[in-house]
C-alpha cells in the first residue's frame, strides 16, 4: 500500500494532524483497535485554554510548577499561546463545550490557580475525539484502517519510508509513505493497574529503541491519584480530577482528610500511598459530600452512573479510590514542529515528548498539548513537502516478527527502568553534592 502521508493512531493527535494536512494529499490513518478505542475518548476533565492575557503568567507558572520546572519553556509558551486558536478550531468541528448563555463555563482542577478548563459534562475527550473522527471519516482524502497493528518501520538509513503491520487476522503488509506520523498513545498496557486501554503498549517506543531514534524522559510516568478501587481485571475507571476541583475530599479509614486535594497529581498520589501504607489498606475514600447533588448529576453524570453500577451512590456515600498508572510524560523526543531525530518521521500526542509536561503533567493539559503540536506537525509537513524518490519496498516478512509482542514489551520496560535508575543516581548526586 502507498500513500502520501501515513498516521499511526486515531486519538485526538492523529485525527487533528490528518484534518490539518492539505486536502489534496492522500492520508492513511491506521489504528490498532477500533477507532473509538483510544485514550482520548476516555479523557473526562476537560481542556485548558488561555482565558485572556492576564491569565498567561499563572497558566505558565501552574504548568511549570506541576512539572517540577523540568518543562521545556518554549514548548509551554507555544501550547498556551496556541490554545485559543485550537478551541476555535474545535468549535468549528462541532465540539460542544458547556456554556452559561453565550459564555463558556470554566472549571478548575488540581494545581490550577484559577478556573481555565473548558469541558463537556464529564466526557470532554469523547466529545472532542468523536467530532474529529466524524469529520475525518467524511474527508475524501482520508482513509481510516482499523485493527491494524504496526510492528516495524520501513527505513532507508535514517529516513522513514513507512511501516510494516498486520491486520486482525495476522496478515502482514507494508504501508509506504512520503511522511509518517506516530500517534500511538501511551503505555498503560504494560502495567497491571492503568486507566489506559490494554492494547496501548508503547509500540512506537519499541521501534524508536530498535532504530536509535532519540527518546526523552521515558521514566516520567504519571500516576493518577483517584481511580475507582475494584478487584476486577481490566482498565481502571478514572475519577476525574475536576471532581476534587469542585470540592470532593479525600478521607482515610477514620473519615479524616489527610492531604490538600488540589496539589499536583504526583504529590496527592504519594500522600494516598503513604496513608494506605500507614493503615495497611488497599484504598482510601473520596467523598462528594461538599458538592451539591444536582451539580454531581449534571457535571459528572457518567461518573455518577458508573459508580451506581458498581454499587456506590456518590450522592450518599464515599467511594473507594486508589492511584493507577495514567499518563506518559516522556516519549519520542521531538522539536517544536514535532519532528523526531529520524528524517520524514514525526511523533505527536502521548507518544511524543516535546517537554511541555516536565516530570508531572498539569491536569487537562494533555488534550491541549496533543492538539497544538499535532497541528504544528501537519503545517510543517505541508510547508516542506517533498516526495520520496521511488524505490522498491520489500514485501513484509512475517517470520521476522514471531513473538514480537513480548520482545517489544521487554525492550520498553528495560529502557524505562534504565532511565529511572539514571535519573535516581543524578538526583542523589545532586542532593549530596
Amino acid at each position: 500500500m502507498n500513500t502520501d502521508i501515513l498516521i499511526v493512531g486515531s486519538g485526538v493527535a492523529g485525527l487533528y494532524c490528518g484534518l490539518n494536512l492539505p486536502e489534496e494529499k492522500h492520508i492513511v490513518i491506521v489504528t490498532k483497535d477500533e477507532a473509538p478505542k483510544s485514550d482520548s475518548f476516555l479523557a473526562q476533565g476537560g481542556i485548558c485554554v488561555l482565558r485572556n492575557e492576564e491569565d498567561y503568567n499563572s497558566f505558565y507558572e501552574d504548568t511549570m510548577r506541576a512539572g517540577h520546572y523540568e518543562n521545556n519553556p518554549d514548548s509551554v509558551d507555544i501550547m498556551i499561546r496556541s490554545s485559543q486558536d485550537v478551541i476555535e478550531d474545535l468549535v468549528s468541528f462541532g465540539v460542544r463545550f458547556e456554556k452559561n448563555g453565550e459564555e463558556f463555563l470554566y472549571t478548575r482542577e488540581g494545581a490550577h490557580s484559577k478556573p481555565r478548563i473548558l469541558f463537556h459534562e464529564d466526557e470532554t475527550g469523547k466529545e472532542i475525539t468523536s467530532r474529529l473522527l466524524e469529520t475525518a471519516k467524511n474527508r475524501k482524502n482520508i482513509t481510516l484502517i482499523e485493527n491494524f497493528t504496526m510492528v516495524d518501520l520501513l527505513c532507508d538509513g535514517n529516513c522513514c519510508r513507512g511501516i510494516v503491520g498486520h491486520d486482525a487476522k495476522g496478515r502482514y503488509t507494508t504501508v509506504s509513505a512520503d511522511y509518517t506520523v506516530l500517534a500511538t498513545g501511551g503505555i498503560g498496557g504494560l502495567f497491571k493497574h492503568s486507566t489506559n486501554y490494554r492494547h496501548l503498549t508503547g509500540d512506537a517506543l519499541a521501534l524508536a529503541l530498535k532504530y536509535q531514534i532519540k527518546l526523552n524522559h521515558i521514566d516520567y510516568i504519571q500516576i493518577h491519584p483517584t481511580t475507582l478501587y475494584t478487584e476486577k481485571d481490566g482498565r481502571e475507571f478514572l475519577i476525574s480530577e475536576s471532581v476534587r476541583g469542585e470540592g470532593a475530599v479525600l478521607l482515610n479509614a477514620k473519615g479524616e482528610r489527610f492531604v490538600n486535594e488540589l496539589l499536583p497529581r504526583d504529590v496527592v498520589a504519594n500522600a494516598i500511598y503513604e496513608e494506605m501504607k500507614k493503615e495497611g489498606s488497599q484504598h482510601v475514600w473520596l467523598s462528594f459530600a461538599p458538592i451539591p447533588e444536582e451539580e454531581i448529576k449534571s457535571h459528572f453524570p457518567h461518573i455518577y452512573q458508573h459508580c451506581l453500577e458498581e454499587g456506590y451512590d456518590v450522592t450518599k456515600e464515599s467511594i473507594p479510590v486508589v492511584p493507577s498508572q495514567h499518563y506518559f510524560m516522556g516519549g519520542i523526543d521531538v522539536d517544536r514542529h514535532s519532528k523526531t531525530s529520524m528524517k520524514r518521521l514525526y511523533a505527536v500526542g502521548e507518544t511524543a515528548c516535546n517537554g511541555v509536561h516536565g516530570r508531572n503533567r498539569l491536569a487537562s493539559n494533555s488534550l491541549l498539548e496533543s492538539l497544538v503540536f499535532a497541528g504544528r506537525a501537519a503545517r510543517h509537513i505541508a510547508a516542506h513537502y517533498t516526495p520520496l524518490l521511488c524505490r522498491p519496498v520489500p514485501a513484509a516478512d512475517q517470520s521476522r516478527y514471531q513473538g514480537y509482542q513480548e520482545e517489544y514489551r521487554k525492550l520498553v520496560l528495560e529502557a524505562i527502568e534504565k532511565e529511572r535508575q539514571s535519573h535516581e543516581c543524578y538526583h542523589n548526586e545532586t542532593e549530596c553534592g
